[in-house]
């Protein structure tokens, strides 16, 4: 288990120093901005959907190490997902990281989403992870307004 954890923490190391999709996209049709008070977690998002799919998506800004993670492995798991994929992996990893009872059942199926499971255990830390994840959804209903997590 501590391996597991070791492994993991690597994966929120890497992922805050080397986000991927860091950066605005050529081409974008839906932009969201969020931002988290406690930490001062700030992101504008931007995606391209077409149809019920999104193409591309990337982010900007800055913030905790935990948050731009987030942000960096979410952008590169639903890349090329629809947006019931996202609900779906928004839900499972909501459960993940509030430490739900039955949200340790899917986390195989997470991939390095699995990353951010022991966020659960700082509470504090939640609202970090989860930001870009409520940014996007936002954005994906059609909210244009600045997403807070207060």
């Amino acid at each position: 288990m501590d391996g597991l954890r070791e492994l993991y923490q690597q994966v929120i190391l890497d992922h805050n120093k080397n986000p991927r999709n860091f950066s605005r996209p050529a081409s974008t049709n839906r932009t969201g901005e969020g931002y988290n008070p406690l930490c001062g977690d700030h992101y504008t998002l931007y995606a391209e959907v077409n149809g019920d799919v999104v193409t591309d998506i990337g982010f900007q800004g800055s913030g905790c190490a935990i948050s731009k993670a987030s942000a960096s492995v979410m952008s590169s798991t639903l890349k090329g997902k629809t947006k019931a994929d996202f609900e779906t992996l928004f839900r499972a990893f909501q459960e993940m990281v509030k430490g739900e009872p039955g949200a340790g059942s899917g986390i195989a199926e997470m991939g390095k989403l699995a990353a951010f499971e022991g966020v659960s255990e700082h509470p504090s830390r939640i609202k970090c992870a989860t930001l870009a994840w409520h940014t996007l959804n936002s954005m994906l209903q059609g909210q244009p307004d600045v997403v807070s997590t207060e």
